[in-house]
């Protein structure tokens, strides 16, 4: 937690303008540059967000935060600079039934066949984490999450059509033919429960960090009244403290439901403040306001099954 305060406390004291970004890319290079050698999630959350422009960039950067989160359970720091992209969606769905993309040994490696329909960032991402099944007898498929190199022989990524909301952000397919990866490519531990199953708590959790990190330069540029900016400095606090918990724990579901139901009253609030502003970054906000309320239900499911649980 001191690393959130410290990273809020240099976030209230910075200079509040930035240059926009003309695409992924340059707000990447953004992102790095004010990060520097910060290798924190929580921390490159706040700052990716606090660089963005808008909703999209800022959602790109609770997107990578939470990636790394879950990274971090595997000994694995990668920086600013690198970009990943989740792979487990495929037509049937993101279930251990449904994952037909398989990893077969092949001497002392591996070899990737498959496909995946959906993939957040794909075009612009150096390192992909597909999940497949091990080609193996059993009832149950094995899952496992292999490190796959983004320009490797074999993977070929074909653009999925732009949203109606956060359209800066683009999507892929993926088809993986016998992509071959070295034996060390595979993440320890079953793929759909330390990876998959975790990743959506885990990405709601960092994308509303990074979104009120946004909201908190938008606050202090437009001198928008101080309780509001209190108020999101408090839910970012409460935020960085429910990261910590473990993403599979019912307690851990329960707080972030609450804090998520803080962050839709804060979004609330923030569209009064953007009604009052004409510009090109309000009309983003009102075009791109859809994005949080993607997956309300299962937000919902997640907190009742936390309460079974219990």
């Amino acid at each position: 937690m001191s690393g959130c305060r410290d990273t809020l406390g240099a976030l209230l004291r910075a200079p509040v303008t930035i240059t926009p970004p003309a695409d992924l890319a340059a707000w990447s290079r953004g992102w790095e540059s004010l990060a520097g050698d910060q290798r924190d999630p929580v921390a490159l959350a706040l700052y990716g967000g606090f660089a963005a422009d808008r909703v999209g960039w800022a959602f790109a950067a609770g997107y990578q935060a939470a990636l790394r989160h879950l990274l971090a359970n595997f000994g694995i720091t990668p920086g600013p600079a690198v970009r990943l992209a989740l792979c487990a969606t495929e037509e049937g769905g993101n279930r251990p039934r449904d994952i037909t993309t398989t990893l077969r040994a092949d001497g002392d490696g591996w070899r990737l066949h498959g496909q995946k329909s959906w993939i957040t960032l794909g075009p612009v991402c150096d390192e992909l984490l597909v999940v497949a099944r091990l080609d193996q007898p059993g009832d149950r498929p094995v899952l496992k999450v292999a490190r796959v190199p983004a320009g490797a022989d074999g993977v070929a990524l074909r653009d999925k059509p732009a949203l109606a909301f956060v359209p800066e952000i683009p999507h892929t397919a993926a088809v993986f033919e016998a992509v071959a990866l070295p034996g060390d490519a595979l993440l320890d531990g079953d793929g759909y429960d330390t990876v998959v199953k975790p990743f959506r708590a885990v990405e709601d959790t960092f994308i509303a960090l990074a979104v009120q990190s946004w909201l908190l330069r938008e606050a202090r540029a437009r001198h928008w009244p101080a309780d509001f900016a209190e108020a999101l400095t408090a839910s970012l606090v409460t935020l960085a403290a429910v990261s910590e918990g473990p993403a599979d724990d019912p307690v851990t579901h329960l707080a972030l439901a609450g804090a998520l139901a803080r962050t839709q009253s804060l979004y609330a609030r923030a569209d009064g403040l953007w009604d009052g502003e004409g510009d090109a970054s309000a009309e983003r906000w009102r075009r791109d306001r859809p994005l949080f309320q993607v997956a309300g239900k299962a937000r919902a499911l997640r907190a009742q099954r936390a309460w079974e649980q219990l």
